[in-house]
């Protein structure tokens, strides 16, 4: 099953190891995730697209993937490097393999190969592009491939991953005891969701707090929001998660200015966290290598509690956004901004990914904190 795989480093780095998975040469930017668990909730997350993912766990595919887990349609990284696969998983809701998995989406996973030294390289130089293939060999190659590739910087992601047409969302939270997801309860407010890369727990949470949520494409028009909003058959709208750089997205900032104008309701989420932040005038820059991982502590300045939280961003707002906004949470490993309140009272938003599916869970009574808003 194990095939020859050969790696290739913007910064030089070549690399040998085997691969499972689909038989293909991809092109992507390297980053490194230190979840211990959920390897199947990270794949399918749209927020990877156009990234390789390092796990700093070492020994992935134990429990193989099955249909519930899926964060949505399909998975959407370029690729997954481990330390070492586990072909033969053991779990009662798996349905299949990892590698098959992997092999249906076209995505190559890479195994035999030092991940701590990758982890090790990317935390001291950062995020960098690669190219991995089962096909091609030579270095030299490799390195002309990846210089005629597009940056990940370059490339619009949120095309890809973006529903093609509205629907009801209409699922609640998982059951772990009836193994079953919860049926929407009864609705107290009802909200427009953008869907820039959702995951499908953001989707859950939001239900399970009481939302009615209608999921719209990020063509999305702001003129067309404002008019249901003003015939209150909205009250608010919900920006996503969502894969890329925010600076990119030039559309979709301007009509986020026109909800701000209006003063309709907004909560965001990770990169709808930023495009608030954009459109407020205050740019995104990038970090050194990004937070992904389900480990990271964040404070919340108000109450003065740490909460564990699942981080999944290479972009942070600038600290010069405090001029015009209360922070109400903070990163504890580099201080970063992790949450904001705008004093026009109508709009707040965090980095971090509240709903953590499949973990931690100490950060989603931010849901609720949207519908105290819309009833306000």
């Amino acid at each position: 099953m194990l095939r020859d795989a050969w790696i290739y480093l913007e910064n030089g780095t070549y690399l040998c190891a085997k691969s499972f998975g689909a038989d293909t040469t991809a092109v992507g930017e390297i980053v490194f995730n230190t979840s211990m668990s959920g390897y199947q909730e990270i794949i399918t997350d749209p927020s990877y697209a156009g990234q390789f993912v390092t796990f700093t766990m070492p020994e992935i595919g134990n429990v193989g993937v099955n249909a519930e887990d899926m964060e949505s349609t399909k998975a959407h990284c370029k690729g997954i490097i481990v330390r070492q696969y586990q072909k033969e998983h053991s779990n009662f809701r798996a349905e299949e393999a990892l590698h098959t998995f992997l092999e249906q989406y076209g995505i190559i996973g890479i195994c035999d190969i030092d991940t701590r030294y990758i982890t090790k390289m990317l935390r001291t130089e950062g995020a960098m592009m690669m190219i991995a293939s089962t096909k091609v060999s030579d270095k030299d190659e490799l390195k002309k491939m990846l210089e005629n590739s597009p940056r990940i910087e370059e490339i619009n992601y949120i095309e890809e991953v973006s529903t093609k047409s509205a629907y009801t969302h209409r699922n609640g939270i998982y059951d772990p005891f009836n193994f079953r997801y919860n049926d929407a309860p009864a609705p107290k407010a009802r909200i427009a969701a953008i869907d820039f890369g959702v995951k499908r727990n953001i989707l859950n949470e939001l239900t399970e707090a009481g939302l009615e949520v209608e999921v719209l494409p990020n063509t999305f028009s702001a003129d067309e929001l404002i008019e249901r909003y003003d015939a209150k058959e909205i009250d608010g709208v919900f920006l996503s998660n969502g894969p890329g750089d925010p600076l990119v997205l030039k559309r979709e900032q301007e009509e986020i200015k026109k909800l701000i104008a209006r003063k309709i309701p907004l909560f965001g989420i990770c990169l709808g966290h930023q495009l608030l932040s954009i459109a407020h005038g205050y740019d995104t820059h990038k970090l050194k290598f990004g937070h992904h991982g389900g480990n990271h502590p964040v404070k919340n300045v108000k109450t003065g509690m740490v909460e564990i939280t699942a981080q999944n961003h290479n972009y942070n707002v600038p600290e010069s956004v405090r001029e015009i906004a209360e922070v109400t949470h903070v990163n504890l490993f580099d201080n970063t901004i992790e949450g904001l309140r705008y004093n026009s009272g109508h709009v707040f938003s965090v980095q971090h990914h509240p709903e953590s599916s499949p973990g931690p869970k100490e950060s989603r009574y931010i849901f609720s904190e949207f519908l105290q808003l819309l009833q306000r």
